[in-house]
């Protein structure tokens, strides 16, 4: 009985630790979300905005991976595509704060109109949750538009 317990035992640590992993795995890096920022840019360029927003949009498309997705935003702080809200399309995301009060879009604007990319953090939900989590977000402004490509990580 002692052993069956102990085997038990063992195989719930290792379920629950395979587990962990499993999910640590499903987290986005900042490299992928630097790529995948300058690979939604690459697309604009190559297609033009309206036709991008279709592939840029679809939740399901490759746009949106682990924990993570890419927005388009403009230099009028109006939200282009968001594949995870699409409610949030077509607008103004002026003034918008986060949970402590920083207006991280103006922060977005700031980065994407002088170095032309950088990272923000802030706080934001998670896809499917309504609590707002640390994030930080790389910032990649469509070389020769008024585009930000918008990816970022759960931290």
């Amino acid at each position: 009985m002692k052993r069956m317990i102990t085997g038990l035992a063992a195989f719930v640590f290792l379920f629950t630790l395979g587990a962990g992993l499993s999910a640590a795995e499903e987290k986005a890096t900042k490299e992928e979300c630097m790529a995948k920022a300058k690979e939604a840019a690459a697309l604009i360029k190559e297609v033009g905005i309206d036709e991008a927003k279709v592939k840029l949009g679809d939740p399901n498309g490759s746009f949106v991976w682990k924990d993570s997705y890419v927005a388009i935003e403009d230099f009028d702080e109006v939200m282009i595509t968001h594949p995870m809200v699409p409610k949030m399309v077509g607008k103004s995301m002026k003034g918008i704060k986060d949970a402590n009060g920083k207006m991280f879009n103006a922060e977005f604007i700031q980065i994407a109109s002088g170095p032309g990319e950088g990272w923000v953090t802030y706080m934001w939900p998670k896809p499917g949750s309504k609590e707002p989590s640390a994030k930080s977000s790389y910032i990649y402004r469509v070389p020769g538009t008024n585009f930000i490509a918008i990816a970022g990580i759960y931290e």
